[in-house]
């Protein structure tokens, strides 16, 4: 029998944003499956606290936490470092997966306050939330960040430039990060998904001919799903990822090959 210790996570502290429901509430449960003691964060608190609850009655009470953040401001993003710390204690893992797209159309049409939004919550939240976590991690020695880019960073699209362009910016935020950080044992890298059916991203794939086009491009022949995001994020969480850091990894059924 093969021993598991290699994605081990129990003891560790994972803070996730963006977690009440799709790739985060996956990812956030595949942690908590491991071990992991988790944060369930997003704006509204009884979506947290209902997958806090569906996490606990898997995997035990105390395995997760709710707590509501709007990433678009800086003092909610450190209050929900500070009380991650305060109930959980130090931090060792951070999934920083919330993201928002509020404008579908060309960049010649999109409006100044929804480029800016873009930017601020798809990047500069980013940026805000690993210097806040880092402390912990670099008085360890170690620790994981990971920060949910897209496969839509590979290509120029005439309907989602700006969001495009936003997770781009966070594939060389998680390479400055990880050449920063990688002297003291923290690794930081980005998860890029592919077409995956959420909410989000339901008006991508949410009618017959884009399913049907999704489905004859793609090499593995379907959609992805929330739950093919579980097994990337425990293996960068875990010991089984200690020498890599500073990468783009798709998770995209092979629509994105040697990216």
């Amino acid at each position: 029998m093969v021993k598991t210790e290699l994605f081990d996570l129990t003891g560790k502290v994972a803070l996730t944003t963006g977690s009440s429901k799709g790739m985060g509430e996956a990812m956030a449960m595949g942690l908590a499956e491991h071990g992991a003691k988790v944060v369930i964060s997003s704006r509204k608190l009884d979506q947290c606290e209902a997958v806090a609850k569906k996490i606990n009655d898997k995997c035990g009470e105390g395995s997760a936490i709710a707590i509501a953040c709007n990433i678009g401001y800086k003092d909610q993003l450190q209050a929900l470092v500070d009380e991650t710390r305060e109930r959980l204690g130090p931090i060792d893992i951070l999934v920083s997966n919330a993201g928002i797209n509020p404008f579908y159309g060309p960049m010649s049409e999109i409006p100044d306050d929804a480029f800016d939004k873009i930017m601020a919550s798809n990047v500069k939240s980013n940026h805000w939330l690993c210097q806040m976590v880092a402390s912990d991690m670099i008085a360890k020695g170690s620790g994981s960040i990971m920060i949910t880019s897209s496969v839509g960073a590979h290509s120029p699209s005439d309907v989602l430039g700006t969001y495009n362009i936003s997770k781009l910016a966070d594939i060389g935020l998680v390479r400055n990060l990880a050449m920063e950080m990688g002297p003291s044992g923290v690794r930081v890298n980005a998860i890029c998904p592919g077409l995956i059916k959420t909410d989000f991203a339901q008006a991508l794939w949410d009618n017959p001919e884009a399913a049907a086009r999704a489905n004859e491009q793609t090499p593995l022949r379907r959609l992805g799903e929330a739950e093919d995001l579980k097994g990337l994020v425990v293996f960068l969480a875990s010991k089984g990822s200690e020498y890599i850091t500073g990468q783009a990894l798709n998770v995209c059924g092979g629509t994105h090959m040697y990216r």
